[in-house]
């Protein structure tokens, strides 16, 4: 899969990029390149500590051999956009492995030197990764995908930046396998979405999700492993060992379940419809709140008033959007 691959012939400058970084002047460096840009802004520090765990400065350092003039542009999360993933720290990098860290970089860097005034809502630009990215338009602002676009067009000697508030994230297979990635530690070092996996296999729901020739995309919220935990801990009255406990529910309960949290079309938080009720797969409606910074609560009509935060939002998947939930969502 793509997440699993990494840069390849260029990163042979990395050893010089890292010197350069540790060593150089900023203030001398007049013309400083994307990399160099990073390191003198201290909001850009994760970023930084992401593209060496990643080992993409010696792309970001260095001029472009795909483009004829040597450019990239970047979509440049701060450290407010890797804290909202619970990234803090260069210690906190460690969570992530490093073939999907090395692609998450990619996601955001493109060939050519893009100025904003060239990227208008409904424009779609390709990334190194090999999967495209959106632009949305939303109040006033413009998004990339689910990330908003903070600052504009800064010039650096290897192309241009423009600054987001959120990661960008994708995982270039399916909504299934990307699922079952996670569960197998293949993007987080602790395996996640392991009920969720266990529940698609016990309803034979994996095929709806997976993308085939003209299949449709869809919109999936992902409850997290502890969201499954304290349903289960409801409606068994024990605590949950393990995956398996989800098939001590009617399989017919936990289709119907499962089914409320697929919506047709694959959108991102910026095209989410605020204080609305969509019909999930299960025919059954889905509430959405009013949309504050980037996300928007969403609840089942059988969560009373409780809502599921959006924990992980935006995860481009290649049939559609995941956005991983901290709580499961009822039908009625």
């Amino acid at each position: 899969m793509l997440m699993q691959k990494t840069l390849h012939l260029w990163f042979s400058g990395l050893t010089a990029a890292l010197l350069l970084l540790s060593g150089c002047d900023k203030k001398a460096d007049a013309d400083p390149s994307i990399a160099s840009v990073a390191v003198a802004n201290p909001d850009f520090s994760m970023l930084e500590d992401a593209a060496v765990r990643g080992g993409v400065v010696g792309v970001l350092s260095n001029k472009n051999p795909n483009d004829p003039e040597g450019n990239f542009t970047v979509f440049a999360p701060t450290n407010d956009a890797f804290a909202r993933l619970g990234l803090r720290t260069a210690a906190d990098l460690n969570a992530l492995q490093t073939p999907f860290l090395t692609t998450t970089l990619q996601y955001h860097v493109s060939n050519g030197s893009r100025r904003i005034s060239t990227l208008p809502a409904g424009t779609v630009t390709p990334s190194l990764l090999g999967i495209t990215r959106r632009m949305v338009s939303r109040n006033g602002n413009l998004y990339v995908n689910g990330s908003r676009i903070l600052r504009t067009d800064i010039t650096a000697a290897n192309g241009t930046i423009h600054v987001t508030d959120k990661v960008m994230l994708a995982t270039g297979a399916d909504i299934v396998q990307s699922a079952v990635a996670l569960s197998t530690a293949q993007v987080f070092v602790k395996p996640e979405l392991t009920y969720l996996v266990e529940a698609v296999l016990y309803c034979e729901l994996a095929g709806a999700l997976s993308a085939s020739p003209g299949s449709p995309q869809l919109t999936v919220f992902a409850p997290t492993d502890q969201a499954f935990r304290d349903l289960l801990r409801q409606l068994l009255g024990s605590a949950s060992t393990s995956p398996a406990d989800i098939r001590r529910l009617p399989k017919d309960v936990v289709t119907k379940v499962l089914l409320n949290h697929v919506v047709p079309g694959g959108r991102f938080t910026s095209e989410l419809p605020e204080n609305a009720t969509v019909a999930s797969a299960g025919s059954t409606p889905v509430l959405f709140g009013a949309f504050d910074n980037g996300v928007l609560p969403v609840r089942g009509a059988g969560n009373g008033s409780a809502s599921a935060n959006i924990v992980i939002p935006d995860v481009q998947c290649t049939n559609g959007v995941v956005h991983v939930i901290d709580r499961v969502l009822l039908p009625q």
